[in-house]
């Protein structure tokens, strides 16, 4: 699975809180590549909660 931030994240951290081994969010909301192993599931409910849509899943 592939994980991108796009363009326009708000840095609202909701990513983090569903998925806090996959997303990181500072200014910006960034992605451990290396923790979306075994994470694929919270990383869907993150992508799904972003109130802008920024999150980009690719399986």
């Amino acid at each position: 699975m592939k994980v991108k931030i796009e363009e326009g994240c708000i840095a609202c951290g909701a990513c983090e809180s569903f998925c806090p081994d996959v997303f990181k969010v500072e200014d910006v909301a960034t992605v451990n590549e290396a923790g979306v192993a075994g994470n694929e599931d919270c990383v869907k409910e993150a992508a799904d909660a972003c109130p802008v849509s920024v999150i980009s899943v690719e399986e």
